[in-house]
């Protein structure tokens, strides 16, 4: 399944809602885009991260595997987030998926924008750090081509287990319901 670029529209949406929150995290603005795994979220952080000119931090890098997903919130708050609201530079350690274990050390500039993308980086522990929050969706269906398409299809027992947690997860944290922008796994903006 190919990649597929978000409408400039949208991307400029982000942007300005960026532009017109400021930073709410220390000197950071930071930009969260939330939403099931193969909604197109990374493809949506690369091109508003290039508008901005911001620094990424993938949630990928901060879950510790396959059953990440629920503490990757508690590393993202700590190591990154806490971090840039005292204004210090954020620093963690990124997973490494094939070595099953930490790798390197990364930092997030303690100023500027801040892109978070990644499945659960919106929880409640997160929310009041972030300057927007963007949901993204797509159906079941084309969200498990992409990853096994990415993933290869081995992977399809962990992406089926890695959905019905996010699914739980999501349903607690309500992200939908409380971002400021919606986009469709085509990366349209949504009404």
């Amino acid at each position: 399944m190919t990649e597929v670029n978000p409408p400039a529209e949208t991307v400029q949406a982000v942007v300005a809602a960026a532009r017109a929150a400021g930073p709410r995290c220390g000197d950071a603005t930071i930009v969260a885009i939330d939403g099931p795994a193969g909604s197109g979220k990374t493809t949506l952080a690369g091109a508003v991260v290039a508008e901005l000119d911001a620094t990424v931090v993938h949630m990928d890098d901060l879950y510790l595997g396959w059953s990440g997903l629920r503490d990757s919130a508690d590393r993202l708050r700590r190591e990154i987030l806490a971090r840039l609201w005292l204004g210090r530079v954020g620093r963690y350690r990124r997973y490494d998926w094939h070595a099953e274990e930490l790798a390197e050390e990364r930092d997030v500039p303690a100023e500027g924008t801040v892109v978070v993308e990644g499945v659960g980086c919106v929880r409640a522990n997160t929310r009041p750090f972030f300057s927007v929050i963007v949901w993204v969706e797509a159906a079941d269906d084309v969200r498990l081509a992409r990853g096994l398409a990415r993933d290869g299809t081995a992977a399809e027992p962990h992406w089926r287990a890695w959905m019905a947690d996010e699914a739980d997860l999501f349903a607690e944290a309500r992200t939908a319901d409380i971002a400021d922008l919606h986009v469709d796994a085509f990366g349209r903006l949504r009404q």
